[in-house]
């Protein structure tokens, strides 16, 4: 059987958004994989559903983005479906923020430093496990969390502009359990110059989640921590105006806002 091309709706999501790609099962049908940016990404198959997740950055274009679908029967036929998503433009304000001049006028050793730490998350980012590790919806690291809608604010610390906010900041005392957002494989507890101390969990095909400015950390590079397991305690390290957490999530590369994950259906 050759391939063949079918087109279905244009689906919309928002700068900054996470979003979920879904493709019913057929008879047959053993892989799904998705074409979006220079990803390939696979579909993991829950049920009656074969499922993605994409990332919109928070500094996407808007537009038209072609995200292109391949599909693979076990009868050797295969067939593309050529999505698109018209990404829409979101709205974030300014934040203006005092902080330790350090943390702004940064010396040679921490400039040295902040760039060595940047290529190591870059290369975490890079990377992508192919499996999905997680198996149930999202959840807040704090229950009941207060705060955490200054996602994509754009800073300025001490006057000077930084980089657009890249995740929530949840309201927290020294000293509170913070808690993994879903099942997922640690790739970075450690302390960062700007960050303090931080935990990377990556879930699967893509999707990390991060908690920063820890006061302990209580977990370890390649510990598998379950869904709403404790991963360490909310403090004020790095560069920050008070005790909190920061709670970031990226989906591919793309800096997304956090809350937009929880709402993700189960196997």
């Amino acid at each position: 059987m050759s391939s063949s091309l079918f087109f279905l709706a244009t689906l919309v999501a928002a700068q900054g958004q996470a979003l979920e790609i879904q493709v019913p099962h057929e008879p047959g049908l053993e892989a799904v994989h998705l074409q979006w940016d220079d990803h390939t990404v696979p579909l993991t198959r829950a049920g009656d559903t074969w499922l993605a997740v994409v990332g919109i950055d928070l500094d996407a274009a808007p537009g038209h983005r072609n995200a292109p679908l391949s599909l693979r029967f076990s009868d050797g036929a295969a067939r593309t479906r050529g999505d698109e998503i018209l990404v829409s433009a979101g709205e974030f304000p300014t934040t203006k923020l005092e902080v330790e001049p350090r943390y702004v006028d940064l010396s040679p050793e921490d400039q040295a430093r902040s760039a060595r730490e940047d290529g190591e998350i870059g290369a975490i980012y890079a990377a992508m496990t192919p499996e999905r590790l997680w198996r149930e919806p999202f959840q807040a690291p704090i229950p009941g969390a207060r705060g955490g809608r200054n996602f994509g604010h754009r800073r300025i610390f001490n006057g000077q502009a930084r980089a657009p906010h890249s995740g929530a900041d949840l309201t927290a005392a020294t000293g509170t359990p913070i808690l993994a957002a879903n099942r997922g494989r640690v790739v970075l507890a450690k302390d960062l110059f700007f960050s303090g101390n931080a935990v990377f969990l990556d879930h699967g095909v893509g999707v990390y989640s991060v908690y920063l400015h820890l006061s302990a950390i209580d977990v370890a590079v390649g510990d598998v921590v379950e869904r709403g397991g404790v991963i360490g305690l909310a403090g004020a390290t790095g560069r920050v105006t008070g005790p909190h957490l920061h709670w970031g999530v990226r989906v591919l590369g793309a800096r997304v806002d956090p809350f937009t994950l929880p709402g993700l259906p189960a196997d």
